[in-house]
């Protein structure tokens, strides 16, 4: 008898904790986030099929999943611009409080992002940005820097003279945009070096395996790539072996750090990588505050830090 009790004692109590849980959750939602009880943010992604931009989600899902009266949602634009388009045209006419987006073409991108901020829809972009100043706030990493410093690197390496491999991201996105012009400005000042190859290969490394192939089936000459993206330096690594070349003979350099960079890093298989973080966390904070009724910067500006062998040990990927 005396269990039989004790047992329906610790479920009631039980049962009284979570009820707790959940109003004090309730007045958190009421207390914090002014004018509203639950929230809606949707996330319109270029492309799920890219690794980085599965983690980007991922980042900005595993940051609102913390609180459960904010519904959060994404699509998939599949590498299409159009179908970006009409996931954020969805979107405003569902009236969600927070627009997060990554425009895989600033041009094309720009009109519709504009709506949604001049219908009072608050804007987050991460990772790349449209060509108005029509959004709520902007955060990434300095891209045109990065390049410079890529470009500085690969200098010294060569000794001021060799030909390089550009393997580009997705032309429109201001990523791109701005990896390749701070390159090429930088890379300017070495007259021994030339741009020999400049291929797209959209971030992808399935796409960077394709244009490699064709380059070398060319016999298109070149010392070093330059990869906007570790993700294609892992498919232009790959094609390299299929080929029967050795990646260690080529000065190698990406961008973003992920885990397959860190092992080419640490075998000599790619000199250099350059941390490009998904700012999904980042983004996801910025959101919170706008719920909050904060204030947040326009633009937020988010470290790279350039990753060698002498430091791969100590800084972990971003995925």
């Amino acid at each position: 008898m005396n269990n039989s009790l004790n047992k329906i004692f610790f479920i009631a109590g039980k049962i009284i904790l979570l009820t707790l849980f959940f109003f004090a959750l309730t007045a958190q939602a009421s207390d914090e986030w002014p004018g509203k009880k639950t929230f809606v943010i949707g996330f319109a992604q270029d492309n799920m099929a890219n690794d980085w931009r599965m983690a980007q989600v991922m980042d900005v899902k595993k940051e609102l999943e913390k609180y459960p009266f904010i519904t959060f949602f994404y699509t998939d634009g599949k590498g299409q611009a159009a179908k970006q388009v009409l996931d954020i045209e969805d979107m405003i006419q569902q009236k969600v409080d927070i627009l997060i987006t990554s425009p895989m073409d600033a041009q094309a991108m720009t009109p519709v992002i504009s709506s949604a901020f001049q219908k009072g829809i608050p804007v987050v972009l991460i990772g790349r940005t449209i060509t108005t100043q029509d959004y709520t706030c902007f955060i990434a990493p300095d891209n045109r820097q990065i390049a410079r410093q890529a470009a500085i690197y690969m200098a010294q390496k060569m000794e001021g003279k060799g030909r390089i491999l550009m393997l580009k991201g997705v032309d429109g996105a201001t990523s791109t945009i701005y990896r390749t012009q701070g390159f090429l400005q930088q890379i300017k000042s070495y007259g021994g070096i030339e741009i020999a190859v400049v291929k797209t290969a959209n971030y992808l490394r399935n796409d960077a395996i394709m244009v490699m192939e064709e380059v070398l089936e060319k016999d298109q000459k070149f010392d070093a790539i330059y990869a906007q993206s570790d993700s294609m330096a892992t498919g232009a690594r790959m094609a390299l072996k299929m080929a029967g070349k050795d990646p260690k003979k080529f000065l190698m350099v990406g961008i973003d750090y992920i885990s397959e960079a860190r092992q080419a890093i640490r075998i000599g298989e790619q000199s250099a990588s350059f941390t490009y973080p998904t700012c999904g966390k980042q983004g996801a904070q910025a959101a919170l505050k706008i719920l909050k009724e904060e204030k947040v910067p326009k633009q937020i500006r988010i470290e790279s830090i350039m990753i060698t062998k002498d430091n791969v040990e100590k800084i972990n990927p971003i995925f």
